[in-house]
């Protein structure tokens, strides 16, 4: 029996129609001769997980079924439509966390208030209504290319309500534009949903960033694009991050690594794939404390850089230069806890050097956070206000950064320049514990 034969079997048929993920799996494994326990060994879970996972179907982690389906050889394309996912079959797409009844607008508008953003709760409420359950298509006649770089400059100008206002109607379009199951159509909704999980992420709002990161992975995977399935892997790896998943966290990163690496890194946009995912790589490892693997990652991403324009081209997709690789050197030394080597790392970066004001304030926030770290709230606040001057959103909606601000406000209530950044975070955004 050959393997394209078996994916379209009755009873494959039956487990897609019941939306069944776990079925395929375990026709997969059988085919091979494997035992739970083998293919536990591979995906790095026990071999009751796999059990649960073949009974069941949907474990909390969709990635790992996804991991498993790849092990076991089940076409993306038919792993998609067990999930819900197929373009083909329907655009609603079905999620892990339906809305729960009693969350009624108060609590949600707690929920945006405590994420820090100066927006109505109805647009983060759409966003997430959106990937409960796919919207019907907007019929806007504008094209999806450049729908989807204009949602980009929202994001990269800190324009974070703009950016919740039109994600919605976004993924709606893209996701009937891929109804052609096009690599193209396919790799812009993977790039979509990779967007959406880098704003829910940056604001806190890391269950929704999981759903949309493994979607965009299980899109790029069918696309078959190695950059969209890197970037869409590199997404899904900072959301585990956050959740204090170190492990899993790493383990795909690491394969983003790998699948860059496939493409002989003979263009500068492979070599800049290359690089970005070295410095993701050496930032997971600092935040899990293994010094050594951050600190050699990122050195290796220096020399995977040196060769790179000091300028990205417009719209390339990891636009890393060598100042990008530094910066990231800056939060890798304030992850390993060294205050003094971080701020070593970023002497000598201006804002100037970055294109987009996302990564212009960025390098003051991590600057200000270094300065933190120290014990140095003066240098730490002008730091912060520098960056609430060219984005309010990299101040006033990042978690992190909020808390922060708090604590200065808290601690040194009479440090020059605590006030103004009071006024930018707003108190609704200050952290209650």
């Amino acid at each position: 029996m050959r393997v394209d034969h078996l994916w379209s079997s009755d009873t494959v048929r039956s487990f897609v129609a019941h939306q069944d993920p776990g079925g395929l799996i375990r026709v997969g494994r059988e085919r091979r001769g494997w035992r739970q326990a083998d293919l536990g060994a591979r995906i790095g879970c026990s071999a009751s997980t796999v059990s649960r996972m073949e009974k069941k179907g949907r474990p909390a982690v969709i990635a790992l079924i996804m991991g498993a389906a790849r092990e076991v050889g089940v076409p993306t394309n038919v792993l998609a439509a067990a999930l819900g996912l197929s373009a083909s079959a329907s655009t609603r797409v079905a999620t892990d966390w339906p809305p729960c009844a009693e969350e009624d607008s108060m609590r949600r508008r707690t929920l945006l208030t405590a994420a820090g953003l100066a927006a109505p709760a109805t647009l983060l409420m759409g966003l997430e209504t959106a990937l409960a359950s796919t919207p019907d298509p907007t019929g806007s006649p504008a094209p999806l290319n450049g729908r989807l770089a204009r949602a980009r400059s929202y994001f990269d100008g800190g324009r974070h309500a703009k950016l919740l206002e039109a994600l919605p109607g976004l993924l709606a379009d893209s996701h009937q534009a891929a109804e052609d199951r096009s690599e193209i159509a396919l790799a812009r909704l993977s790039a979509t949903y990779s967007l959406t999980s880098q704003l829910l992420t940056k604001i806190g709002r890391y269950e929704q960033s999981r759903v949309s990161a493994e979607r965009a992975t299980l899109y790029a995977d069918w696309s078959g694009s190695p950059l969209v399935a890197a970037a869409a892997a590199r997404e899904l790896s900072i959301v585990l991050r956050h959740q204090d998943q170190p492990t899993a966290a790493q383990r795909h990163i690491l394969d983003a690594v790998t699948r860059v690496e496939s493409t002989g890194l003979k263009t500068d946009a492979q070599a800049s794939a290359y690089a970005q995912m070295l410095c993701t790589t050496s930032y997971t490892a600092a935040r899990a404390g293994n010094r050594g693997d951050a600190l050699a990652m990122i050195s290796e991403a220096g020399r995977a850089a040196r060769d790179l324009p000091d300028e990205a081209p417009v719209g390339r997709l990891f636009p890393v230069a060598p100042a990008a690789v530094r910066l990231y050197a800056v939060g890798v030394h304030w992850a390993l806890g060294d205050a003094g080597a971080a701020l070593e790392a970023g002497r000598g970066l201006r804002a100037g050097q970055f294109k987009t004001p996302e990564r212009q304030a960025r390098l003051l926030t991590d600057l200000g956070r270094a300065f933190w770290q120290w014990g140095k709230p003066e240098q730490a606040t002008q730091q912060l206000l520098l960056a609430a001057r060219i984005s309010h959103g990299e101040v006033r909606d990042r978690p992190a950064i909020s808390r922060i601000v708090g604590e200065l406000i808290s601690r040194h209530p009479r440090v020059s320049g605590v006030r103004e950044l009071a006024a930018v975070v707003g108190p609704g955004a200050l952290p209650t514990a």
